[in-house]
């Protein structure tokens, strides 16, 4: 799980930060075992030995804790993600690639619960607020940036075969321009491409789509990541 803001300082604010950890290590153990949709407060409480009345000071309800649950794994999966990109050069984009990409996985056949609850089925009744963007938004930065830094030194994805529309280049406005200056048309729309397949398989691997179709995971998986490579002319 991520980690606490600050330091506490006192007493008081120690015990507070050790309590609400221990609430949040509670709420992780149950989501592994009965899923998002069927998380209890009351039953966290019943574990930590308190009152549920205890457990709403600290989130107040059902939704602020899948909420505080939502911004640790996406922040984990981030610097997971982070991590990997800069285990390589800054100018060796095709290792920046495959650290990234190979970060992504790790993290998620690791804490596979974790992923289920951002990548996986809505929780029903619940919407995410805008406090979890940031931390949401922290992959697809990574992926961008690096999209960014290698359409600046010269590189281009390989050639499409099939030109994308006024519509589509228009639907995408946001994506070309999220990480500040704009990437070109073939990088916004491979890097889309890219995004949606690697999160597509890990998905497919992880809610057991591919369960005797694929017999070795990691060496599939390092082969989609090659060809990525590839086509985004890393």
């Amino acid at each position: 799980m991520g980690t606490m803001p600050s330091a506490p300082r006192t007493a008081r604010a120690l015990a507070r930060a050790e309590l609400t950890r221990a609430i949040l290590d509670r709420a992780s153990a149950q989501l592994a075992g009965v899923g998002p949709a069927a998380l209890s407060v009351r039953q966290i409480a019943r574990d930590l030995e308190m009152a549920s009345s205890a457990v709403y000071r600290y989130f107040p309800s059902r939704d602020a804790l899948l909420t505080a649950l939502l911004i640790s794994a996406f922040d984990d999966l981030g610097q997971a993600v982070e991590d990997g990109d800069g285990s390589a050069p800054r100018d060796d984009f095709r290792g920046r690639w495959i650290g990234l990409a190979q970060g992504l996985r790790t993290w998620a056949v690791a804490h596979p619960h974790e992923y289920a609850l951002t990548y996986g089925s809505p929780v029903p009744g619940y919407a995410a607020p805008q406090d979890t963007v940031a931390s949401a938004t922290r992959v697809s930065r990574a992926l961008l940036t690096l999209l960014l830094d290698a359409q600046e030194a010269g590189h281009t994805p390989a050639a499409p075969t099939r030109p994308p529309t006024k519509q589509e280049l228009a639907s995408i406005t946001p994506v070309r321009t999220f990480v500040g200056a704009e990437l070109d048309e073939a990088y916004a729309v491979r890097g889309l491409m890219a995004w949606a397949t690697l999160f597509g398989n890990i998905s497919l691997e992880l809610f057991g789509h591919m369960f005797k179709g694929v017999l070795d995971y990691e060496a599939h998986y390092t082969t989609l990541v090659e060809q990525l490579a590839d086509d985004l002319g890393l």
